[in-house]
Order: C-alpha cells, then sequence, then structure tokens
C-alpha cells in the first residue's frame, strides 16, 4: 500500500515536473524519488508519469492522483516543518534565476537582508536574462520583467519597469534634440540585441493614444544593456533603455532624457515560483526581504 514518503515524492515531482528537481527538494537522491514513484505505480496500478530522457509529465491518471492528494500532502510537509522548527530557522539553500541589471539593483539588496536576518540560508544565484524554467531546473523562484508567459506560476509584483530614451548632453548639441519619435529617423539610435534570440529590441511609444513602433538603423548594436549606457556617456547617440539602467548617468547630469511625453506605459517586475500551498521557509525568507510579505 501506498506510504506517506512514495505520496512526497509523488507530490513534489508532479509540481516541478523533475525527478532530479524533486530530489533536490527533498534531499533524497533522484533515483531513491523514481523507486518511490515506480512502487506508488505498482501499488495503484496505474501509469502516474510519462517518462523521456529529458524531462517527465503527468499522466491521465497522475493529474487525478495529484489533484487529491496535494492538499493533504502539503499539509503534512507543513506540520513537519513546524515540528521541526523549520519555520522559526530557515536555512537550506535558495536557488534564483534573475535578469542581470534587475538583479543587481534589487535582488542583491534584498539577499543583503536576507543574508543578515537568516544566516544559515545558502544561495545559489544565477544573473542571466536568459528564460528560466522553474521546475525544470529545480528553481525556488525567478524575477520576471513584463507579461508572465506561464499563468501557472505564483507572481507577485515586486517593481515596475520604466522605459525611456536618453543621449548625452554633447551629442543633443551637436545633433540636435529629438521632439517627437518621427525624429528619431535623423539620429543616430544605438539598438539592443536581445542575447537569448538575436534579434534587435523595438523601441514603443505612446502616441495620440496609440502604440508606435521604432527600429533603431544606426548600424551600432550591443548586447548588454549596461554598454549601452556607457556609449550613450560617450556621445554614441541615442538610447532606449530601463531608466534603473541610466539612472545614474542621469543623476550626474550625463545623459538627458528625451521624449518624455511619448513614453510606453510601465511594465511589471515580478517574482514568481511554482506553489502558493507550501512555500519554503527560504522561499518565504526571500519573499519578506522583497517586501512582498508571505504567499
Amino acid at each position: 500500500m501506498a506510504n506517506v514518503a512514495s505520496l512526497m515524492a509523488f507530490a513534489e515531482a508532479a509540481r516541478r515536473t523533475s525527478f532530479a528537481a524533486a530530489a533536490r527538494e527533498l534531499g533524497i537522491t533522484a533515483s531513491a524519488v523514481a523507486k518511490s514513484i515506480a512502487r506508488l505505480e505498482a501499488d495503484l496500478g496505474v501509469r502516474l508519469f510519462h517518462r523521456t530522457t529529458r524531462k517527465v509529465a503527468l499522466t491521465g491518471d497522475g493529474r487525478t492522483l495529484f489533484a487529491r492528494c496535494e492538499r493533504i500532502v502539503s499539509e503534512m510537509e507543513a506540520l513537519r516543518d513546524e515540528a521541526a522548527g523549520v519555520r522559526a530557522q530557515p536555512g537550506g539553500t535558495l536557488r534564483i534565476n534573475v535578469p542581470v541589471t534587475v538583479g543587481k539593483r534589487l535582488v542583491v539588496p534584498a539577499l543583503a537582508r536576507m543574508a543578515r536576518r537568516h544566516p544559515a540560508i545558502s544561495v545559489e544565484a544565477s544573473f542571466t536574462d536568459r528564460y528560466a524554467d522553474l521546475a525544470g531546473e529545480g528553481l525556488d523562484a525567478a524575477v520576471r520583467i513584463g507579461a508572465l508567459r506561464d499563468s501557472t506560476l505564483v507572481a507577485r509584483p515586486i517593481g515596475k519597469q520604466r522605459m525611456i530614451v536618453c543621449a548625452a548632453p554633447a551629442y543633443l548639441a551637436r545633433c540636435g534634440t529629438p521632439r517627437r519619435p518621427a525624429d528619431l529617423e535623423g539620429h543616430s539610435c544605438l539598438a539592443f540585441r536581445i542575447p537569448s534570440s538575436g534579434r534587435l529590441w523595438t523601441w514603443h511609444f505612446r502616441e495620440r493614444g496609440a502604440i508606435a513602433e521604432f527600429e533603431p538603423r544606426s548600424g551600432i548594436a550591443m548586447d548588454d544593456g549596461e554598454a549601452l549606457v556607457a556609449a550613450a556617456v560617450a556621445g554614441m547617440g541615442l538610447i532606449h533603455v530601463p531608466d534603473y539602467m541610466a539612472a545614474d548617468a542621469l543623476a550626474r547630469r550625463k545623459l538627458v532624457e528625451v521624449l518624455a511625453r511619448y513614453r510606453p506605459a510601465d511594465v511589471p517586475i515580478s517574482v514568481v515560483y511554482l506553489s502558493a500551498r507550501r512555500v519554503p521557509p527560504r522561499l518565504r525568507a526571500f519573499l519578506e526581504a522583497l517586501g512582498v510579505g508571505g504567499p
């Protein structure tokens, strides 16, 4: 007959669609997870997962079992954590994925606050603009910018991103200041090449209640936002970047914003994670350090 350990292994593998990620969460080996699930399948007489060399996915019977047992397993896990005093003393390794610049400016200070409050928590943070797979990569959380592709994730807003156009005062004195988006055609507009796709970033503006697009064609493209800011400070041309990326240069008047009245709508910055039903203490501590409280 199925035991508690088998159900817990099944539930964690179902949440993360990965035996390896489930094993990391449970503190056991991937083979132990696979054996527990195999025993559960033998006891129930059904196949719970479709297995390939790269990933696993729930079968119809697996989805039915997961829907029935998830709440029970979550409550058992919460009771186990509380009995062990884990909630009072968060520990373990927090694994997160964050965009490069947002991570440096927003997430690193939060990690510092968390480290002061909970020194037993270790951190493995990946700073990349790549779109990470939380379940497949065994991540506790990720920070995402803009509309979310995966509606199954729990998302908590932690800020907003505002896109601005700016240039060095010397460039504007030499080449003139654009007054409307159409004026950009006569300027050197530095392009951002998206590392994950190789495409050039399209500039967006709000004009007469509609969204206008502009594709920079200066012949200069870079795949790093901070490099674009440095190039603009050096007088190479106009850039279209998040305001926080250019904040220091703007404050020192090395850059000046233009076309402010045509800014596009701000987009959300969110921390996302897999489930609100069982939030590991280390993730709860991270959320609190970000200022979004509990699940």
